[in-house]
């Protein structure tokens, strides 16, 4: 039980720390080119790996130089996670892209054209009625 709630408070206290990094501490421009949301931040139970979710907005070739940028400051991150943190050991940074944000909008865009057409076939069956 106490080694769960280590890995969440770790990983909580990661993820406020490369977001204040996101915002103030990395000076690669790909990094802000556009929008970074860290969606989720999991931690290994040894505390050595780290994979940090990040949703990117903008489109796929901004996401790509994101996150080419991203990759290209892991060790400027680990560095200042390590000295932020005051940990032994910084852990392995991963970032992946999360496409969740993506995927839900498509929905939310398909449930709106579904809507639409239910609509206009009601329409139309009233007014051949």
């Amino acid at each position: 039980m106490a080694q769960g709630r280590r890995v969440e408070r770790v990983a909580a206290l990661i993820r406020r720390e490369v977001s204040e990094l996101l915002l103030n501490g990395i000076r690669d421009e790909r990094v802000h080119f556009g929008m970074i949301t860290i969606t989720d931040v999991i931690v290994s139970g040894d505390l050595q790996h780290c994979k940090i979710f990040v949703s990117v907005y903008g489109s796929p070739s901004e996401r790509n130089v994101v996150l080419d940028g991203l990759h290209a400051a892991t060790g400027f991150i680990r560095a200042e996670l390590a000295n932020r943190l005051q940990m032994r050991r910084s852990p392995e940074v991963i970032f992946c892209l999360d496409r969740g944000l993506e995927k839900g909008a498509a929905v939310l865009n398909l449930l709106g054209k579904l809507e639409d057409e239910r609509k206009t076939k009601d329409e139309n069956s009233l007014k051949s009625d």
